[in-house]
């Protein structure tokens, strides 16, 4: 274990996220206080763990870059995105573009800054001119995106921490989830009413666990009651392609869904068995084929590197595979393997050593593959504990990049966002403070106190 003190209660999160990405395989604790204090028993230090201490009252990046610059010496090892630890390098880059640097001040300002290296800060610059092209037409002061949440899947990956309960067990309940659904619905109606509605994203969960008619009806209900004539786009997440019917993606074209995504996370079926997908190789090709033949022009999906004895070998044949289909969209995850998730619980509670390891090569593999499909980078973000100290990365053809996805991670328009285990975020004008509100994760909890979760929003978009 590697244990570090500090005397004052500063940068714990950044010096915890610096150690970890040096050490990910060890538990890393930063304790407030001198050695001897009452925390040592209760952290069960042994004399075998390493113990740092660190002077925090000092400049934030002078001390990140100190540390980076001791642990890279006694590990041997250069992170690719240096000493960040944020969730969106991108956005530095871009309030740099802001200012009217230009791309060798902004390279050297990343490098000599935060110690990125130069593949990766080319990169975020690249990134950021591009979403602020795709971002031309968005209505920041007057306009708003909308997430709605489907709670359910067909069963739970073993990685994933999101909010899902099994449809088999809750399809019982759906109907009257959507009822709920559509009081939020109102409240939007009624509190945005003149406002520009840019993007739709329905996500989960798994959207299309739900039947042809209650696909119908949600959007049915969206298009009663608000104004979509100014949407640029509207996704449904259709990942599992064990949820996906022809039906349903009639009733989603017939409705004006733009966009879906169909994930394959991995184009191998022992590792789909392994994490918890009960869809095998050729049931993900049939349903893609299927979503062309409907007419669906705007495909996403996902693939994620990392995953539990995968090696390079294993990605090269997902990307093939990839290839072969030409999504109009990837997304490239690496592995993040969160304290929620399944997959961390066995990890924990079992000591099972799943061997997951993202490599260089396995992002280059992932990136010709992008390249080979004339798909460019349009945005980017970075998770805790993510395999490698990589990032995830969307690729998508000309005119067919997700607005929603640069939306939530740049953080530049409020979203409002509906159903189970939501989190709604408001923007208070360009460049203003960001403030949130959620709603409950558990389902049943959420329907029981519907009123409750709209009146958290109304409290928030009242505020001045």
């Amino acid at each position: 274990m590697q244990v570090i003190y500090i005397k004052e209660d500063k940068f714990q999160y950044d010096i915890h996220s610096l150690y970890k990405a040096f050490y990910p395989e060890q538990d890393v604790r930063v304790i407030v206080g001198q050695r001897g204090c009452v925390h040592d028993k209760e952290m069960d230090i042994s004399p075998d763990d390493e113990i740092s201490f660190i002077d925090v009252n000092r400049d934030k990046n002078d001390l990140k870059r100190s540390i980076y610059k001791d642990l890279s010496q006694k590990t041997g090892k250069l992170l690719p995105w240096g000493d960040l630890t944020g969730i969106r390098p991108t956005r530095i880059a871009m309030n740099l573009i802001d200012e009217g640097l230009g791309d060798d001040e902004i390279r050297s300002y990343m490098m000599e800054t935060y110690l990125v290296s130069e593949e990766k800060t080319d990169l975020a610059i690249d990134i950021a001119r591009r979403e602020k092209r795709i971002l031309e037409g968005i209505d920041y002061e007057n306009g708003y995106s909308l997430y709605i949440g489907i709670p359910f899947c067909p069963t739970t990956c073993l990685y994933c921490s999101f909010t899902s309960y099994p449809i088999g067990a809750f399809k019982g309940i759906v109907d009257d989830y959507i009822s709920c659904l559509e009081k939020e619905i109102d409240y939007v109606a009624e509190a945005f009413k003149g406002k520009t509605l840019d993007t739709i994203y329905i996500g989960g969960g798994t959207p299309t666990t739900l039947l042809p008619d209650q696909i119908r009806r949600l959007i049915g209900y969206l298009q009663d009651k608000l104004d979509l004539s100014h949407v640029k786009e509207f996704t449904v997440e259709s990942g599992r392609p064990d949820s996906i019917t022809r039906d349903k993606l009639i009733a989603m074209k017939e409705m004006g869904v733009t966009r879906i995504s169909v994930n394959p996370q991995t184009m191998s079926d022992e590792t789909l068995k392994l994490i918890g997908r009960q869809h095998t190789v050729a049931q993900l090709i049939d349903s893609f084929n299927m979503a062309r033949e409907e007419g669906f022009d705007n495909i996403n999906m996902d693939i994620i590197l990392g995953l539990p004895g995968e090696t390079d070998r294993d990605v090269q044949h997902t990307i093939d595979e990839i290839i072969k289909l030409a999504p109009d969209d990837l997304t490239v995850h690496s592995l993040a393997i969160k304290r929620g998730s399944r997959l961390a619980e066995v990890m924990r509670e079992k000591g099972v050593d799943y061997s997951m390891k993202n490599t260089e090569e396995m992002m280059e593999i992932a990136r010709r593959g992008a390249e080979a499909l004339s798909l460019k980078p349009y945005y980017l973000y970075r998770q805790k504990n993510i395999s490698g100290n990589f990032e995830n990365t969307g690729y998508a053809k000309e005119g067919k990049a997700g607005i929603y996805n640069i939306l939530i991670n740049e953080e530049v328009q409020s979203i409002v966002a509906l159903g189970a285990g939501t989190v709604t975020k408001r923007v208070f004008g360009e460049g203003g403070r960001i403030e949130r509100c959620d709603n409950v994760k558990d389902v049943k909890l959420y329907m029981d106190n519907i009123d409750e979760m709209i009146q958290r929003k109304r409290e928030l978009f009242e505020k001045s």
